[in-house]
């Protein structure tokens, strides 16, 4: 008799996706239409891999370095959004409010997870700041004790470079 592929136990979800019961659920879908599904949906994530790449300037995932918001002569390079991730980046240009330049940390300041400043991209803000065309930094940090604490030292970070911080 055939004997079915195992789904590893360690399937599991973040708050933000599914639970670990439709993530074998999922992953069983998947396996039962390889061809169809998997891989295509392998090759296409080879692909991204493959194509997709973090700008040298604002840290965010593009196809292109520097990136398509770096890039764009329209935008105002004298404003700087800061984000934690990507995905805060994609948020507020969906709201289409924001026509500055962004700077991606990739995470945030956590003494409990032993995230300092150097895990971060603060270096690179301080970095673009000093380079003198930028007037004002926006933090754009989420509302929690380590949002706020990394938004305080980037504040104290950026404070000299006579640019206005906002949050």
């Amino acid at each position: 008799p055939a004997t079915q592929p195992e789904v590893p136990a360690t399937v599991h979800a973040s708050s933000a996706g599914p639970g670990p019961r439709s993530a074998r659920r999922a992953a069983l879908a998947l396996l039962k239409k390889r061809e169809q599904l998997l891989e295509p949906l392998a090759a296409s994530l080879a692909e991204t891999a493959a194509k997709v790449v973090s700008c040298s300037v604002c840290g965010a995932p593009d196809t292109r370095d520097p990136c398509s918001i770096c890039s764009d002569a329209s935008r105002d390079n004298g404003l700087i959004c800061v984000v934690e991730e990507a995905g805060s980046l994609w948020a507020m240009e969906r709201s289409g409010a924001f026509r500055g330049k962004y700077h991606v940390l990739g995470g945030l300041l956590s003494a409990l997870d032993g995230v300092g400043p150097d895990a971060l991209r603060v270096a690179e803000l301080v970095g673009r700041v000093k380079g003198g065309e930028v007037r004002e930094v926006v933090l754009a940090l989420p509302a929690t004790v380590d949002g706020q604490t990394t938004a305080h030292y980037l504040a104290d970070r950026v404070a000299g470079n006579g640019v206005e911080v906002t949050s």
